[in-house]
């Protein structure tokens, strides 16, 4: 069974209400707000930029865009010339149009803050739920930090954000009605439908429901004791999982939606090719925080199963399972794991403390967290007024006019528009995602960061282009491509220098713009960039060919 909570201890519940000084007055957990926007975004580099270093934010505004000028969820592909009016499931629809309608009120601006102010509200609302749970406040706050650490993996103005928004507040939800069951769990099915129509993360939601249920009838089933009431309950959340899964069929696509989900995550290739598919690499210091909430998380569940709340060790051993499967689900894991953990660490704090000295350190740190605590659970209207104000300012922020130079080809892009606009062009997918942020309704591209939707046909000849593959030289005359777009130290840059067919036109350290031979020429002043640009990476031209200098790659 789960533990109560001190929120619900009899002296907590008897207290009154908030007096009106205090609603007015800021709390800590208001000031942790302010805390969390100046170092995600603000005081660390690179700021509001690191929530646009992917370039699908870019394509969803655009789909959004869409949806919006159209006043329905598209149906087929509007962004490729290699797959044009092919079935496409917008199945992040709702997110886009919100990105969009910001947009177009704010430019990127408008994206960032919303992304950035939803990523702190989970980060509170997780606190807050860890507090909930009995958690000690010093100990929740590590442990709710290291949780914030592992899960901006995936802090990105993304329709995902959403999904750790929603599942923060689901779990709360389930708990509160496993300690005392009422009418409110069943706000859960209209959360559904809600979600299902901003990510597709809400499978999240029907698995951990699903897990209640079996494990409860599988309790039943093994021991007598109780077997009516858990019973019960195996019922209760079976019909709870049954009715969120019938929610989810309220969206644009019906249960195509479900079909095209479940072969996304089911398919090898994609977990072959994509990175946030494949297992995690633990060299990052975000992936550190991870991992110490696994270690934590896994012996934490070998005490839950001695104690026999199984549910809660189903839960930690079978999202450990998923995060060590795909770094995409660490977020997930993080956020279910992150409040056990806590509540079992504080549990040894409080065997630690008893008995101590009133002057003893432990004692000391154990009074000091009680009142820390308390600051905690308390918000008030200030956090939203903070983040209406934050949007009204511009100059000190550094709020981004444009995707990150670092992670894209900003400059060497707008000074060739001309060039580049409405043509086809090979590139970078993550790049093609900005190019259809420029240029969209005009541009088409080869392949952009829907991998759910090109599949292998499409992603294996980009990748036997982009790395030169068996069939790079088959792909790049099939497509009588316009220009060219590779970054610098990808194999294709040496293969397109050494084809007779295909020259540069313009370069920087990060990117290099080819176009076939003699479609055109560069002005005398950009010749000397690229020039510059050559020496400083190291290149001089001889004649027709290049020599690279020693201890220099190219």
């Amino acid at each position: 069974m789960l533990t109560a909570s001190r929120a619900e201890c009899p002296k907590t519940a008897a207290k009154a209400g908030p007096t009106w000084k205090e609603r007015l007055t800021p709390s800590l957990s208001d000031w942790l707000f302010v805390f969390l926007i100046l170092w995600l975004f603000v005081v660390t580099t690179p700021g509001w930029e690191r929530l646009l270093e992917d370039g699908d934010t870019g394509w969803h505004i655009r789909a959004g865009e869409l949806i919006l000028s159209t006043g329905a969820a598209p149906r087929s592909d509007p962004f490729s010339f290699t797959k044009p009016g092919a079935e496409w499931f917008a199945w992040e629809w709702l997110s886009e149009v919100l990105f969009a309608v910001l947009h177009g009120w704010f430019g990127l601006k408008g994206v960032v803050w919303f992304s950035g102010v939803l990523i702190v509200a989970f980060a509170l609302l997780l606190l807050r739920y860890t507090l909930w749970r009995g958690a000690n406040a010093m100990v929740g706050l590590f442990v709710t930090f290291l949780a914030i650490g592992a899960a901006s993996v995936h802090f990105l103005a993304r329709p995902h954000i959403f999904t750790m928004l929603f599942l923060t507040a689901a779990l709360w939800i389930v708990e509160r009605d496993l300690r005392r069951p009422d009418r409110a769990v069943w706000l859960l099915v209209p959360l559904t439908a809600l979600w299902t129509n901003l990510h597709g993360g809400f499978l999240a939601l029907l698995v951990c429901l699903g897990t209640i249920a079996a494990v409860r009838a599988g309790e039943a089933l093994a021991d007598a004791a109780g077997r009516g009431a858990k019973l019960a309950q195996a019922r209760r959340y079976a019909a709870l999982t049954a009715a969120c899964g019938a929610a989810t069929l309220l969206n644009p696509y019906g249960w195509k939606l479900h079909w095209h989900i479940l072969h996304y995550l089911q398919s090898d290739w994609i977990k072959r090719v994509v990175n946030e598919f494949r297992s995690p690499s633990f060299r990052a210091e975000n992936v550190l925080q991870y991992e110490v909430l696994l270690l934590g998380g896994l012996m934490a569940a070998g005490w839950l199963v001695k104690q026999r709340r199984f549910v809660e060790a189903v839960w930690i051993l079978l999202w450990a399972h998923f995060s060590l499967q795909s770094a995409r689900h660490i977020p997930i894991y993080a956020i279910i794991a992150a409040p056990i953990l806590a509540g079992e660490l504080s549990r040894l704090w409080e065997r630690w403390a008893a008995g101590r000295a009133r002057n003893s350190v432990w004692k000391v740190l154990d009074d000091f967290a009680r009142d820390l605590g308390s600051g905690l659970r308390r918000t008030t209207l200030w956090p939203a007024a903070a983040a209406v104000l934050l949007l009204a300012v511009d100059g000190p922020l550094r709020w981004p006019q444009d995707f990150p130079s670092a992670d894209f080809p900003t400059a060497i892009v707008h000074r060739n528009e001309e060039l580049l606009k409405g043509r086809r062009i090979f590139t970078d997918d993550d790049w093609a995602d900005y190019l259809i942020y420029l240029y969209f309704p005009e541009q088409r591209v080869f392949a952009d960061g829907r991998t759910d939707f090109y599949g292998p046909e499409i992603g294996d000849a980009y990748i036997d282009l982009m790395y030169g593959g068996p069939r790079w030289a088959e792909v790049l005359a099939s497509y009588e491509f316009d220009a060219i777009l590779t970054p610098s130290k990808r194999p294709l840059t040496a293969l397109l220098d050494l084809d007779p067919d295909w020259e540069r036109y313009d370069e920087d350290e990060e990117a290099v713009l080819f176009v076939p031979r003699g479609a055109g020429r560069a002005p005398a002043q950009r010749r000397g960039a690229v020039e510059q640009a050559r020496r400083r990476r190291g290149i001089l031209r001889t004649g027709a060919n290049e020599t690279v200098l020693p201890g220099r790659k190219y």
